[in-house]
């Protein structure tokens, strides 16, 4: 090979080695069949065709937001058209009667009462407020004595209290601001039995949650004030396992309840939880009237029994009295005979 050709063909061999090694890179590149390539699973091609079913239907989706932001307009349109006070709640709010019945929470004994007390306490005056809010006669809610732990509480946990309506919180005791003959102090060991609330008075809860530790309490501050005080009618209306003793909210919303249906056995029925028991008195007597009978019965069927068993024990005929007798005097000589 001569001088001239030597150059080409080394640039031509040069130029073949190239092409072959970028197409050896691309083969390497692209996944061999069997090799460093898994098929997608049912799962995946599930999970792809939902994607891209999703992906295309976008469109529809935000055409579907728009309809149902105007449908929604075009209802809050009719109903504001068809109510003439603006909405339900105000509406509800204007056919509310207000009583001039006074109802107190005396909070005079927070010093009685551990942290874990005063917290139920403030829970169940949240919830008398509550229902006095919504009551359809709601009463003239005050609330006395108040400081020591409980506004404590109220202020940690609490804050909004200072925003309340229709309530009245005072520090000082009721007694300072309200007639002494105005006053009735309810309470379960008054022997005197509320007939009718009369809405010219001032009914005294007792703001104690103490676990019955300390009996008679609140009957004997009234005594020693000089208080009118009763009992709601409860024993006239109701049985129940437990002791009369109500929570604070419940004796609240039973008076509630009372102001709206004039009724104690409804109100009593309505308020009282399951957990006490509560049984009509008359249905009470029924049953234990029924049950004494019951008892009746039972011991008419043991006597019965009894006399049946004391029956068959005794001899049938006087005859067989004189027979065991004289049987029992024989064996009596043979056995005196000696062998």
């Amino acid at each position: 090979m001569s001088s001239e050709m030597l150059p080409a063909f080394i640039e031509s061999s040069n130029v073949e080695r190239k092409q072959s090694l970028s197409e050896d890179q691309e083969k390497s590149q692209k996944p061999r069949l069997g090799e460093g390539f898994e098929p997608l699973s049912k799962r995946q091609m599930k999970k792809l065709i939902k994607q891209k079913q999703w992906e295309e239907q976008r469109e529809l989706r935000k055409q579907k937001r728009k309809e149902k932001r105007k449908r929604k307009q075009l209802e809050r349109q009719c109903q504001l058209e068809s109510n003439s006070d603006g909405n339900d709640r105000k509406r509800i709010r204007r056919d509310v009667i207000h009583s001039t019945l006074r109802l107190i929470i005396d909070c005079s004994f927070d010093s009685l009462m551990v942290l874990k007390d005063i917290k139920k306490l403030h829970k169940q005056i949240q919830r008398c407020y509550a229902e006095n809010r919504r009551a359809l006669h709601p009463v003239q809610f005050y609330l006395t004595s108040h400081g020591g732990q409980l506004k404590k509480n109220m202020d940690e946990n609490d804050k909004g209290w200072v925003n309340w309506k229709d309530i009245h919180i005072k520090p000082e005791h009721y007694s300072e601001f309200i007639k002494k003959e105005d006053l009735i102090y309810l309470t379960s060991d008054s022997p005197n039995v509320l007939k009718e609330l009369d809405e010219s008075k001032a009914y005294v809860i007792g703001g104690l949650v103490d676990h019955n530790h300390h009996k008679g309490l609140t009957y004997k501050q009234a005594s020693d004030h000089g208080i009118g005080h009763a009992q709601l009618p409860l024993g006239n209306f109701v049985k129940m396992n437990s002791r009369k003793v109500l929570a604070i909210n419940h004796v609240f919303e039973i008076i509630l309840e009372y102001l709206e249906t004039r009724d104690w056995q409804e109100a009593f029925f309505t308020i009282l939880p399951q957990r006490k028991g509560a049984v009509p008195t008359d249905k009470a007597c029924e049953s234990s009237s029924h049950d004494k009978k019951s008892a009746r019965v039972e011991d008419g069927l043991d006597s019965d029994s009894s006399e049946e068993e004391n029956s068959r024990n005794e001899p049938e005929s006087p005859h067989l009295e004189e027979k065991q007798d004289k049987e029992n005097s024989n064996e009596s000589t043979v056995s005196s005979i000696p062998h």
